[in-house]
């Protein structure tokens, strides 16, 4: 081995969520970590974060969750509204009923602040930054890392963290695989107090018609903000080369002409330029080639419909660290296919079920919109339809709810 090559026995690509926790889950194991991250500093990508239970519980584990309460809000209740009348479809308590259910908050945190929380624990030393990968080849004891400036490190295992538009899962499936939902949306982020027409500002709410849903909720450690997304239904194809796209503040109104005015008073407190796309991408055989493995949005990326990206890549974290534990430097292959094994039928479940919320809040006027509107007002709709995403514990369960994937 090339001595002048700096060389780390577990390399991570990118320091967002996933790559992260997973530095600290490996932690816990007894194993070294070094995060690569292509940016200069640490900044915001992404407005916020819905942290549920299935996630704040590892971070517990992870001995960060204190640091954590100071800087998020744990939601009150989860509420459905009929966007254009505002009238309630379905309340599910949070807060106190939640933590009881489920052992942890459910929290909305500024994306920077989790960063930041996630970082600080991982330790500064352990993250180069400015270290942009843009190739890498496999030899039979290492990967080669190849990065921007022109130098080059090498790995013993390295681990894709580096999001749904991951260079890994290029290299790992051969080619993008990226698909167009059919659906875009408008993000923003607003004082609470600036939301004079909202009822229940802190709770997390889902606003639904025919023409799309408003998604937000509270956060920062006052619940002193709102963030929102809203979806509408673009059905033309995606041709920009990007996944965001210049669009005119006007544009955002457009499918919610007529909506409740807590919706066009949230969506007119803020002026936004730019609409992003909502991408599926499918899932995929294999997770892994040689010694490369992916991990969170890269291994399966969620539309954002259930807030799960980041508490997937979260409950991935613990997997992973767990086969890693185990692995024979020489020979990652059997560690990977395990931690794939933990988590593809779990993780798949998700996905689908991200996928089919959107056309269950989008249903047009009819019999179909007032049978899920009935199912909405159920007192038991949350523990039938979420608790198995919430309560999982990636620790001891296996996660899947009988039928998921059938449903």
């Amino acid at each position: 081995m090339d001595e002048q090559i700096p060389h780390d026995d577990v390399v991570i690509i990118g320091a967002g969520i996933g790559g992260l926790t997973l530095a600290l889950a490996l932690r816990e194991r007894g194993i070294d970590a070094r995060i690569l991250e292509r940016t200069a500093e640490l900044r915001e990508v992404g407005a916020a974060v819905a942290l549920s239970a299935n996630a704040t519980n590892l971070l517990r584990r992870f001995g960060v969750y204190a640091d954590l309460d100071e800087v998020s809000w744990p939601q009150t209740d989860l509420i459905f509204r009929d966007g254009r009348t505002g009238s309630t479809l379905g309340r599910t308590p949070v807060g106190s009923t939640y933590r009881e259910r489920f052992g942890a908050d459910y929290w909305g945190v500024h994306r920077a602040d989790l960063q930041r929380v996630l970082s600080d624990a991982v330790g500064a030393d352990r993250i180069r930054l400015s270290h942009h990968l843009v190739d890498l080849h496999e030899e039979d004891d290492r990967v080669l890392l190849d990065l921007a400036d022109g130098s080059q490190r090498s790995a013993g295992i390295v681990v894709g963290a580096d999001g749904v538009r991951s260079l890994l899962r290029r290299w790992v499936v051969g080619h993008d695989d990226a698909i167009y939902s059919g659906r875009s949306g408008f993000r923003g982020i607003i004082p609470t107090e600036q939301l004079t027409a909202l009822p229940d500002p802190r709770a997390i709410q889902f606003w639904i018609g025919p023409t799309g849903h408003l998604l937000h909720y509270a956060m920062g450690g006052q619940g002193q903000d709102v963030n929102f997304l809203a979806v509408s239904r673009t059905p033309h194809e995606w041709t920009a080369d990007g996944w965001v796209v210049p669009a005119t503040d006007e544009e955002k109104f457009v499918p919610f002409t007529g909506w409740h005015p807590a919706v066009t008073q949230m969506l007119g407190a803020v002026e936004v330029d730019q609409r992003w796309a909502l991408m599926r991408r499918p899932p995929l055989p294999t997770w892994h080639r040689g010694r490369v493995v992916l991990l969170g949005d890269a291994a399966h990326a969620l539309v954002p419909h259930h807030g799960q990206g980041a508490n997937q890549a979260i409950e991935d974290t613990w997997a992973l660290a767990d086969e890693l534990a185990g692995a024979d430097p020489d020979d990652p292959t059997r560690a990977f296919e395990a931690f794939e094994g933990r988590r593809r039928l779990r993780t798949r479940a998700v996905q689908y079920a991200s996928w089919q919320v959107a056309e269950v809040l989008h249903l047009p006027d009819g019999p179909l919109a007032d049978a899920r509107n009935a199912e909405m007002a159920r007192t038991d709709y949350f523990e039938d339809t979420l608790a198995w995403i919430h309560g999982y514990d990636p620790v001891v369960d296996s996660g899947i709810r009988p039928g998921a994937l059938n449903r």
